[in-house]
């Protein structure tokens, strides 16, 4: 039975839990690619999938801050499992803001009762990451047909329903508008749907990013929600999910140091360094002490980015959601920057021993390595150094 989480603390105790248990077992599905279907529905019963459901629909409605913790806690001990339910939050929080009442209500229950939701975004057709070719098409009967194909799924093989964004098919496009776009919320068994399991990715092994093909699948007008709706005023929805993206990055960089660490205290010395033990090294020390300064500020900007987004949302002006999604930049950044950089710096404190293949310590740097391709960092730069020398707001999109 799923269990309904109150509060923002017990949330992130529950996470605690959690990733106490996924901790002992990552290494080992990483080195196999065993799919996390046992954890999954662990985390399902967990309650953790509806902590963001608004309070008026039952749920416990916790703070950026909150969702921020609990992603990195989960990210620090499995980073794939931590990256599924990404999308989950997401789509929650679309329908926050632009679903219907019956749609709010409808969804939220499902989340609150432990369903999974997953998304079908992605294409490669298209010349970049915003052309999509899957449409919805309108039939007499008033209900829809959704055709396309979408990549990098993840969470798709173990979903209940996936988010699939597509392009509204026979609605008029004045000029220098963009295309209209929906997001359907689709059951995973609807009759021509099929996920294949092919993500072949040197990290993030486990989360089963499949390829989602869509044919002929019947949608009713109920699962239909507004997409480019989310952008058309000021907003934290792009933000939000950087957040998410950030978190993971940061609890990544924790996970690696922790392990670093525990390597050190098993490694043998250094001979020119005349001490008995590795952690005696004074330049091991060193190290491990800028590595934790990468880490502890990683975490401070992801702390101080979850607070300017809860900021925005309870007086949202084009100031505050600016503002909000800059600050989120930031900790992306330098979330991004700090799981790379301590994901390889790990082998250095642990020595040769730390490369051995039956640790797996790779897994850390192949995860942070994969999960950072996601957005280019160097786009946030140049939004971050807009802002900074002349207050130019950065656009407004779901990857800011």
């Amino acid at each position: 039975m799923t269990q309904v989480i109150r509060s923002a603390a017990e949330a992130e105790a529950v996470a605690g839990e959690l990733a106490r248990t996924f901790a002992a077992g990552a290494a080992d599905r990483d080195r196999t690619r065993r799919l996390p279907g046992t954890e999954l529905d662990e985390l399902s019963r967990s309650g953790l999938l509806g902590i963001a459901v608004p309070a008026r629909f039952g749920g416990a409605e916790v703070p950026a801050t909150t969702l921020a913790t609990v992603f990195a806690i989960l990210a620090a001990a499995d980073a794939s499992i931590a990256q599924i339910p990404h999308s989950h939050f997401v789509f929650l929080d679309a329908l926050r803001r632009t679903g219907s009442e019956a749609q709010q209500e409808r969804f939220f229950a499902e989340a609150l009762a432990g369903a999974r939701f997953a998304n079908a975004q992605s294409e490669r057709g298209g010349r970049t990451i915003t052309d999509d070719a899957t449409t919805l098409s309108p039939r007499e009967d008033g209900t829809y047909v959704l055709d396309g194909v979408k990549y990098y799924s993840t969470g798709a093989l173990f979903a209940d329903w996936l988010v699939v964004r597509a392009v509204r098919a026979g609605v008029p496009v004045p000029d220098g508008a963009p295309v209209p776009k929906a997001l359907v919320y689709l059951r995973r068994e609807t009759p021509g749907v099929a996920v294949d399991d092919d993500w072949d990715g040197m990290g993030q092994r486990t989360t089963a990013s499949g390829t989602v093909r869509l044919e002929g699948a019947v949608v009713d007008e109920d699962a239909v929600v507004a997409y480019n709706a989310l952008f058309e005023g000021p907003t934290t929805y792009g933000a939000r999910a950087q957040l998410l993206h950030a978190a993971l990055d940061v609890g990544l960089a924790r996970g690696a140091l922790a392990a670093g660490t525990e390597q050190a205290g098993r490694a043998r010395p250094w001979f020119e360094a005349g001490v008995d033990r590795a952690a005696d090294d004074p330049l091991l020390i060193q190290r491990a002490g800028e590595l934790e300064i990468a880490v502890r500020a990683a975490e401070a900007l992801l702390r101080e980015a979850g607070a300017a987004i809860d900021a925005a949302e309870a007086a949202l002006t084009a100031e505050t959601a600016a503002a909000a999604s800059i600050a989120t930049a930031v900790a992306k950044v330098a979330a991004s920057r700090a799981s790379v950089d301590v994901a390889s710096a790990l082998f250095e404190l642990g020595g040769t021993r730390a490369a051995s293949d039956s640790l797996n310590l790779s897994r850390f740097w192949r995860d942070a390595r994969t999960h950072t391709l996601h957005d280019p960092e160097r786009w946030k730069v140049q939004h971050i150094g807009r802002w900074t020398l002349s207050r130019t707001p950065p656009p407004r999109h779901g990857l800011l």
